[in-house]
């Protein structure tokens, strides 16, 4: 059975009541599979005064007890990762494994966490004066607004969550209603685990007037959104107007660079299954790819075959490797950069149309021979598509993958450390991965530069935007 879907506020799992209430759809099928409820404008004033109550003892709960939590999480999570995975199958279109992959992963996130919190440390500064005390403290910014994205639905949401309970911070989610039930699930174990009610809410509804809201509320003190590139700036713009904290983690269009020295036929081998992992809809998804001009041919052609061998069907078949766009719009908007390039003298090499009758198909996609300036090379196509540019010099290269606003994951493959060393120089990108792809890991902190976002979450840097810095002075 699918998730039963609905608002999570106070420790209560609230639905029905009269609420407007959203269908939610196999995007295989485009068949509604449940209903998800909205939130009430009582709703989201329910759950800012929960989590403003919540935070008055959580900010001094021990870091031992937070990090108990966390760890629970983490053992709870492996244990339904199954019935989570398939059910974020039903309503997000991921392959099976894909989806089963992302929860158990997310694991580590809370362990990672739970094991962070414990070392969210303060400092002793000697004074300059005889009897002075000098003590700089780290302390919780307090009830944070996070706004999570539907294509990594458990991912994205658990790493906030986490990062703000660890932190000492209460929390409100909204995540995707169009990918819901992982969201849901993870209250659900988070609730199990023993978190104190209203530490964390999870609400629903209409995106823009729920992010308004909460954002414009003066309990809400600290803002994280991971989406796309426009609607970000305009929620850092509203919080940014109101003095309130924010992590942006928005959209990509990441290069990858293949020099001629770089072995060609294992960087092919690796980059096509990267590059349709969740039908392209990553923000560090692979989609300009820059191949040296001797290495060109042999690269593209491998890298075909590979694209040609993969499986494209429901996810809830374990034999498909690539499932559907995640809603119908996204069709039609995707067809229309395969338009724009064909217009503009490009070459498809792969792909380019639709795939069955039903559902929310779409053939993965090579390109060649794109103008700089076309939709492709510009705009992120969040999809199934790879575009092929040949380049002349490791300088030309690092040029054009810059030349783009974006910021936030960049690739490279060659055997050369002079190469290697002035790719991760050169390249304007938050996270640079050569020769294999070791980015979004619990250790690691995952954030963009640019018109990709600002802040970090995972590593070190996870708890820094959920903290204060107080300076205490004291005269004995």
């Amino acid at each position: 059975m699918y998730e039963t879907l609905s608002l999570y506020i106070d420790g209560e799992f609230i639905q029905g009541g009269g609420r407007r209430e959203q269908d939610v759809f196999n995007p295989a099928t485009n068949e509604v599979i449940g209903k998800l409820p909205h939130a009430t404008r009582e709703d989201l004033d329910a759950a800012l005064a929960s989590a403003q109550r919540a935070y008055e003892s959580w900010r001094h709960s021990s870091p031992m007890e937070r990090s108990k939590v966390l760890r629970r999480v983490a053992e709870l999570a492996r244990e339904r990762a199954q019935d989570i995975g398939r059910n974020l199958t039903l309503d997000q279109g991921k392959p099976i494994a894909e989806a089963i992959g992302e929860v158990v992963s997310c694991s580590e996130h809370a362990e990672w966490h739970a094991e962070e919190c414990r070392r969210i440390y303060g400092r002793v500064i000697m004074p300059r004066t005889p009897g002075v005390r000098q003590l700089v403290l780290r302390e919780p910014i307090g009830v944070c607004a996070a706004f999570s994205p539907w294509n990594f639905p458990f991912n994205q949401a658990i790493r906030k969550i986490a990062a703000a309970i660890g932190a000492g911070c209460t929390i409100i989610l909204k995540g995707p209603e169009d990918a819901p039930s992982a969201v849901v699930a993870l209250a659900r174990l988070f609730h199990d685990a023993g978190l104190p009610k209203g530490c964390l809410n999870i609400v629903w509804g209409v995106p823009h007037e729920v992010s308004d809201y909460l954002i414009r509320s003066p309990i809400v003190r600290k803002v994280s959104f991971t989406g796309s590139v426009a609607v970000g700036k305009q929620l850092a713009a509203l919080a940014g107007s109101l003095m309130k904290r924010c992590t942006m983690e928005l959209g990509g269009h990441a290069p990858v660079i293949v020099c001629d020295d770089a072995d060609v036929e294992k960087a092919a081998d690796m980059l096509a299954p990267f590059k349709f992992r969740n039908a392209g809809q990553v923000c560090i998804s692979p989609t300009r790819f820059y191949v040296q001009e001797g290495a060109y041919d042999k690269f593209v052609a491998r890298f075909l075959s590979k694209v040609e061998a993969i499986k494209v069907g429901a996810g809830s078949d374990p034999a498909n490797r690539m499932g559907p766009l995640a809603q119908q719009r996204r069709v039609a908007q995707f067809a229309g950069f395969i338009d724009d390039a064909h217009q503009r003298g490009a070459t498809i090499l792969a792909g380019g149309k639709t795939l069955g009758e039903t559902g929310n198909f779409y053939a993965p996609t090579v390109v060649a021979d794109m103008p700089d300036d076309s939709r492709l090379m510009t705009e992120e196509p969040f999809g199934p598509v790879a575009g092929m540019i040949r380049f002349k010099t490791v300088e030309d290269a690092i040029t054009r993958a810059n030349s783009l606003p974006f910021g936030l994951a960049a690739y490279a493959f060659t055997t050369s450390t002079r190469h290697a060393t002035m790719i991760s120089n050169g390249l304007e990108a938050g996270m640079v991965s050569i020769n294999h792809f070791g980015m979004a890991l619990a250790e690691t902190p995952f954030g963009g530069i640019k018109d990709s976002g600002y802040g970090s979450e995972g590593g070190s840097e996870t708890f820094d935007a959920y903290l204060t810095t107080k300076f205490v002075t004291q005269l004995n």
